[in-house]
């Protein structure tokens, strides 16, 4: 009876604790840029689409951003080469249809389409990405997600936060 306890308040902590490491927003998001819209040339009246869009949306470290266009590409740039709608050196640059940038580090983040008249008619966007203590609380004690389901990506907890998860709870099966 003593090992079934033990058991049960082992998977009690690990659960308590890996719910503490989501709301501490330390899970990886993906954010689909312009989200059913995807990567393409706004209207005319619209202009400011992606950087309204991109305003809405609180990214962090380690977060990713997914691209969805087509016969375009994007760009990750230098904040003069944004204003410019040009760069002959982009920091990154994708054709591919459906990219994936890692946004990996705090501050702004400059893409632009690769096609000159496409940025120059507003397809382009600054992304800010916080400080985790600039971070706002999850509302309700809930976790927004960007994910059609509202499920956080659970693949994209980081190895070190789950290693430490396991370590808390095994520690809490030897003292119970």
């Amino acid at each position: 009876m003593a090992s079934l306890l033990n058991g049960v308040c082992s998977v009690l902590l690990f659960i308590a604790l890996f719910t503490c490491f989501q709301s501490g927003n330390l899970l990886s998001m993906e954010f689909q840029v312009g989200e059913d819209n995807g990567w393409a040339v706004p209207s005319s009246k619209d202009r400011h689409y992606y950087n309204e869009w991109a305003a809405k949306n609180r990214f962090k470290v380690n977060d990713t951003i997914r691209f969805k266009y087509k016969k375009d590409s994007v760009l990750a740039v230098s904040e003069d080469e944004y204003s410019q709608c040009h760069s002959a050196h982009p920091i990154f640059f994708s054709n591919n249809g459906d990219t994936v940038y890692t946004l990996d580090r705090p501050g702004s983040f400059y893409f632009i389409s690769g096609v000159a008249e496409h940025c120059q008619r507003g397809l382009k966007m600054i992304t800010k990405v916080l400080e985790l203590e600039m971070l706002p609380p999850p509302q309700n004690g809930t976790i927004t997600s960007p994910h059609k389901n509202g499920a956080p990506d659970l693949a994209a907890v980081s190895s070190s936060n789950f290693a430490m998860v396991i370590v808390l709870s095994l520690f809490g099966v030897l003292m119970v």
